[in-house]
């Protein structure tokens, strides 16, 4: 098995490193057009439910579909990048999800769009096991948690741009126009990656002879090291808070507090803001900490346990009286969410060689994934019977589980040696 403690792989290539700002900038994009892509489903749940005349529990089928091939997508995407490489997995998997996107338009009952939204998982799980390994090819130990945040960060500004533009698309020519918008993004995204990412033929593993044997017995010893448990356990209590916010929030904000599509297109991008915010908070506290002298996963951890806080904001987000003051409680929520999550996708390169951090991160992705699947399905018919309250309160309690799971099983001396 890689040892964490020594450089386990090929010499970083002196013009990837060169060219690592470049690099991770397109991650940014992917991320965003990967969130457009998903996100133009949730904010047009509200029409395409009244149209077919979808209850809460047929969404809840139609969200847990994506869920449960996206995170199975996590941990194949993060094998599969790990012995092709980044540049190619990537392409390949923009390709898919742009193609299934836009074919979702023609979808014409809740059957279709299940079986759309489990082809869309497939190809977007791709991308932050990928995104995580590039970070880890490209960026010392100073400098990860700041390029994650960027990256990570095209989460929330890609749920920004679709609740304002997928409304508009919708109102000026059609919902089924928006679906056709997200998928014609991914063409323009290739041409940048493609550019941005130099060919490393020292990184094209799979030439290797022998390689893929080895490749699955250095992965399976993965599975008794505390410290992927810490990931795994960490990303699958935490997830759940932002599939719940990604997936229900436009459809909260018609049902609870009375907003139709124009209003979600005024005002349901502003939690997103917030995670944004929340990304680079938490980053650049990492960044700092480390600079003055603190251990690189005591950062990490300290960054960990201040963000769990503001997600307990969602109690009170559930039980205010305006739909602002709500809107103002999921902010801090979604803030304290992003900030964690800079640091869970970060630990994967800080505690693993390059060559297994896309599978430890896919690894995390698949429990984090079926855990947001649960969750959400069961949101809909809780909210059938009973409210959205349930919710909330679960979405602000369980990241506290996470926190303690990421204290106490990732120990401050497993932090591998940077190769810079």
């Amino acid at each position: 098995m890689l040892s964490k403690t020594e450089d386990a792989g090929p010499e970083l290539s002196p013009l990837l490193f060169r060219r690592r700002w470049w690099v991770v900038w397109a991650l940014f994009g992917s991320t965003v057009i990967n969130y457009i892509n998903r996100q133009t489903l949730s904010v047009l749940a509200p029409v395409i439910s009244r149209e077919l005349h979808l209850s809460h529990t047929a969404l809840s089928t139609i969200f847990g579909a994506f869920q449960i091939s996206y995170a199975v997508s996590w941990l194949l995407g993060g094998m599969v990048i790990d012995i092709v490489g980044t540049r190619l997995g990537l392409s390949l998997a923009v390709i898919w999800w742009s193609a299934v996107s836009a074919l979702t338009g023609f979808a014409r009952s809740a059957v279709a769009f299940t079986e759309m939204r489990f082809l869309l998982g497939i190809g977007e799980g791709f991308n932050w096991p990928g995104a995580s390994k590039a970070v880890a090819e490209c960026f010392p130990a100073k400098e990860r948690s700041v390029a994650v945040a960027i990256f990570d960060s095209g989460s929330s500004i890609g749920a920004v741009l679709a609740a304002i533009c997928v409304p508009w698309l919708a109102l000026k020519f059609g919902w089924r126009s928006a679906f056709l918008f997200s998928g014609i993004l991914g063409i323009g995204w290739l041409i940048w990656w493609l550019a941005a990412c130099p060919r490393q033929p020292s990184r094209g593993l799979v030439r290797k002879k022998g390689f893929i044997g080895q490749y699955f017995r250095d992965w399976f010893p993965l599975l008794k090291k505390r410290e992927t448990w810490a990931v795994v356990i960490g990303r699958s209590l935490s997830d759940p808070v932002w599939w719940f916010y990604v997936f229900w929030l436009p459809q909260y904000l018609s049902d609870v507090r009375g907003f139709g599509l124009k209003q979600i297109a005024f005002f349901a991008w502003i939690p997103f803001i917030a995670a944004d915010l929340g990304n680079f908070a938490g980053g650049f506290a990492a960044r700092i900490l480390i600079a003055r002298g603190v251990p690189v996963l005591r950062a990490r951890k300290l960054i960990c346990l201040v963000s769990s806080i503001p997600m307990l904001s969602a109690i009170p987000a559930s039980l205010a009286h305006t739909p602002f003051g709500a809107l103002a409680f999921i902010c801090i929520a979604l803030f304290g969410y992003a900030s964690f999550s800079t640091m869970g996708l970060t630990l994967p390169s800080d505690l693993f060689p390059a060559e297994v951090v896309g599978s430890v991160t896919g690894l995390s992705g698949l429990g984090a994934g079926l855990a947001g699947t649960v969750f959400t399905m069961a949101v809909g018919p809780l909210v059938d019977k009973y409210s959205y309250t349930p919710a909330f309160i679960a979405a602000a309690l369980l990241p506290l589980l996470a926190t303690a799971a990421v204290w106490f099983l990732v120990r401050e001396h497993d932090a591998r040696p940077s190769p810079f």
